[in-house]
């Protein structure tokens, strides 16, 4: 495999007369949103007219160019031939109601027009919305190249999926819950366009971004297989953010950096791509024109790339904070433990900020402390079984630990559990009628064809997360979620599929009546004394203000209220003795003081580490010195001495 620039130059670049497609995907927080900005950047400069799309439920488009973007194509300030656009997933849903309703008001009566109108408030709507949207930008001549800023990894796959089982959902006609299948068929055949354009190697590239952790380069290799199964061939693998090694001048960083060099060395005898560049980390956030010019330039150029330490900057006293001021032991460890009844925990944020490590550690320290513990996944993407050393599976089991058991809710699995349940509903339901077995059997027939749907994965999913809070015998739950614009998603579903269940369409009557209970998720979700909600973030400007906006949308639109901040990757101060690692200590001072005065709750400050804690030994280590929860331990035994 090649590793030079020129050749990831030509991955990119434009060749024929068609418009091109370049997709980026990776874990969250490696970096992706700025490669694609920079890629775009220097596909414009090189005066190529290029569009540039986020379909990220988080984007962060906006806070790298400095501008507002949002929901429409916009040109980008000072970069001729440069658009971009945020797909924003309410938007498009309302957009997309509209447009299939408009055109069956003059043909409808109002009962059909209240029924298509009662199929379109499906939450499956939000996903074929935002899909569309991502199709039709697959069908601009107008653009040389369109790049794709993508959601992360787990995610992505599930973008590419879509084309074919919505093609397939089409194909059988009748009413699907997206609406009437007759009224999309102009889009069946659009969707069969993007299947043949994404596996067309001459027109689609697909490139992964990643840091040089091995956690990250095993993803992409699943991935890279995953999508390799839907016929679309990884052809670029980007790696982001190494430790320059003229700043590394004490064995802290000098182990970190052969330890980072060694990944990349791995990346480059196992990923199969034609191409593969890297990029350095810089002592401040890539953000503004030069700095993504620089990046650019590196990539596709083969230039040397421009590490601009300066001198070591002083921490604006107004917005500066002492580190060990701000920790605040009891009051993480109030948030984390349990009170009488069981305990919900949710670690969210961007991808690639700790959240898997925060959530096993705490998951660790509260089974320690006494307390039965179950921490599940809900990320598509998750690497429990890389942190406990141990295999995670769909149904809980203990990792080696007493009190502890872990899960991951595996997508096939959960779809499978949710056919046979509304299956077996719909035959009770006939049982007791006349010409039962005809009945059953037609019943059975219409529910198979619709349990087909890609809606029904999304359903499943949920019927699973719901199902944690009716698990008996555990003290605590720990969720690690997907990355926060999907862990919003999740969050509203309980409301969304009970409010579309109550409209009496599609799903009355096949599947068990479920309402009641996802009340009492959503108000158990609701209550601060039975659930806390954690961002997780490292103290730089776009993951403190996804998680903000995130906190925000949550209070909004589900009435969660954030309970606990995790500040993770902190720089230790006995290290890292030179401008470089003071500029950016200085930059996490001033934006922990900024997280501080946002979210007004209890801070975990996590220090980076040598290596990421892996196994229970590791895991008790780290809990000791971020949790508090070491301190309740002995209460814990107390208590049950004395009971």
């Amino acid at each position: 495999m090649s590793t030079t620039p020129t050749d990831a130059r030509a991955v990119v670049e434009p060749t024929g007369e068609e418009t091109e497609f370049v997709f980026f995907s990776g874990k969250g927080g490696v970096g992706k949103s700025t490669v694609s900005c920079a890629t775009a950047t220097w596909l414009a400069d090189n005066d190529y007219e290029t569009l540039l799309v986020t379909t990220d439920p988080a984007p962060n488009l906006s806070d790298i160019f400095g501008q507002d973007i949002g929901h429409e194509v916009t040109a980008i300030d000072g970069i001729e031939n440069l658009s971009a656009i945020e797909i924003d997933p309410d938007t498009a849903a309302e957009e997309y109601r509209q447009e299939t309703i408009e055109p069956m008001r003059q043909l409808l009566d109002d009962e059909a027009l209240e029924t298509v109108e009662e199929q379109l408030n499906s939450p499956c709507v939000e996903e074929i919305a935002a899909f569309d949207n991502f199709v039709d930008f697959m069908n601009s001549p107008e653009y040389d190249v369109v790049v794709f800023d993508t959601a992360p990894t787990g995610h992505t796959i599930r973008l590419m999926e879509l084309p074919s089982d919505w093609n397939a959902e089409l194909e059988k006609g009748g009413s699907t819950c997206i609406g009437p299948a007759a009224s999309m068929e102009e889009r069946k055949q659009d969707y069969e366009r993007a299947i043949d354009t994404l596996q067309d190697d001459e027109r689609t590239s697909f490139a992964f971004v990643g840091k040089p952790e091995d956690s990250s380069i095993d993803e992409i290799g699943r991935s890279a297989s995953d999508l390799g199964d839907l016929g679309i061939e990884s052809q670029l693998l980007i790696i982001n953010g190494y430790l320059p090694e003229s700043v590394c001048e004490d064995p802290f960083f000098e182990g970190k950096r052969e330890d980072e060099q060694a990944v990349i060395k791995r990346a480059q005898t196992e990923f199969d791509a034609d191409a593969m560049a890297t990029y350095p980390l810089q002592p401040g956030e890539i953000a503004g024109l030069n700095l993504l010019a620089d990046v650019g330039g590196v990539l596709y150029n083969g230039d040397e790339a421009t590490v601009d330490i300066g001198t070591a900057t002083d921490v604006d006293a107004e917005t500066a904070v002492d580190f060990d001021s701000m920790a605040d032991a009891e009051a993480v460890a109030d948030q984390l433990r349990p009170g009488d009844e069981t305990q919900y925990l949710f670690f969210t944020g961007k991808g690639g900020v700790g959240k898997s490590t925060i959530a096993s550690t705490a998951a660790t320290k509260l089974a320690e402390a006494g307390y039965e513990t179950l921490v599940v996944t809900t990320d598509p993407a998750a690497h429990l079984e890389d942190i406990f050393g141990e295999r995670v599976g769909h149904e809980p089991t203990s990792v080696g630990q007493a009190n502890l058991h872990a899960a991951r809710i595996d997508q096939e699995k959960a779809l499978e559990e949710y056919r046979t349940q509304v299956l077996d509903h719909v035959t009770q339901m006939h049982e007791d009628k006349e010409d039962a077995q005809i009945d059953v059997d037609a019943a059975i027939a219409n529910v198979e064809e619709e349990l087909e749907s890609p809606c029904a994965e999304e359903m499943a999913a949920l019927e699973k997360f719901v199902s944690y809070f009716d698990e008996d015998g555990y003290d605590v739950v720990v969720f690690d979620t997907a990355p926060t614009g999907h862990t919003l998603r999740l969050l509203e579903l309980p409301s969304d599929w009970k409010g579309f269940m109550d409209l009496g369409s599609l799903t009355k009557g096949a599947a068990p009546a479920k309402g009641d209970q996802y009340d009492e998720v959503i108000e158990t979700m609701k209550d601060p004394e039975r659930s806390t909600f954690a961002f997780v973030m490292y103290p730089e400007y776009t993951p403190m203000m996804e998680a903000y906006r995130a906190a925000a949308d949550l209070a909004d639109q589900v009435g969660i209220e954030t309970s606990l901040v995790v500040a993770n990757y902190l720089l230790p101060e006995e290290y890292g003795d030179n401008a470089f690692f003071e500029n950016r200590r200085a930059q996490q001072a001033e934006y922990l003081g900024e997280i501080s005065h946002r979210f007004d709750v209890p801070l975990m400050l996590a220090p980076l580490r040598q290596d990421e804690p892996v196994g229970l030994d590791e895991l008790r280590a780290f809990g000791e010195e971020v949790t508090g929860l070491d301190d309740i331990t002995e209460e814990t035994e107390a208590e049950v001495t004395a009971s």
